[in-house]
């Protein structure tokens, strides 16, 4: 875990960390807006991101890490020269597509051949990372079609009634909209 969160922050990242490894859906700051994370593995715990922002599951989903070796069970790398690209922007808000494993789950990659990853920039996003012990899925806290929670009492606003089922409380990065998603093969920008 990060040495500069201070020891009630660290306390807050662990209970989030245990919530998600219950299976719950937790809230917490990223780089520009609040998201919804879950572990990963837990189709359940997806299924429920997915209902909560109403989102077609058909359109993947995207994973935060602290670093690069807690996305490698869920994606391949390209060549040298394209991974040196994506590497060197990490962390930071930029989200990369990549070649998904053949063992990466379908409710995270929905129609795609390849899921969209990131090494976050945020203490406390990379922190829950850490804590956790692996990638997280990562999504805006909003239903879709609606403008992202930028603080923690705009998403329970946002998601009255249905929201996660824990809230990391923290400020965002500062941001100003959710990250840029490029295809790591073609470099193509796909959200700018």
């Amino acid at each position: 875990m990060s040495a500069a969160l201070v020891p009630a922050q660290r306390h807050r990242v662990r209970l989030a960390a245990a919530w998600l490894r219950a299976g719950a859906v937790v809230g917490y700051p990223t780089e520009a807006v609040y998201g919804l994370g879950c572990d990963p593995r837990d189709r359940g715990a997806v299924s429920r991101i997915l209902e909560i922002k109403q989102r077609d599951p058909a359109k993947g989903l995207i994973l935060i890490a602290a670093d690069y070796a807690q996305l490698a069970p869920y994606v391949e790398s390209l060549e040298a020269t394209r991974m040196a690209k994506v590497r060197a922007s990490w962390p930071g808000p930029n989200t990369w597509l990549l070649p998904a494993r053949p063992s990466t789950p379908d409710w995270l990659t929905g129609r795609f051949s390849t899921l969209a990853v990131r090494v976050t920039a945020h203490p406390l996003a990379a922190a829950l990372c850490r804590a956790y012990g692996g990638a997280i899925v990562s999504t805006s806290a909003n239903r879709a079609d609606r403008p992202p929670a930028r603080t923690a009492r705009s998403l329970r606003l946002a998601l009255a009634g249905d929201g996660p089922d824990h809230l990391l409380h923290g400020a965002c990065g500062g941001a100003d909209r959710p990250s840029v998603i490029r295809d790591a093969a073609s470099g193509r920008v796909l959200r700018g």
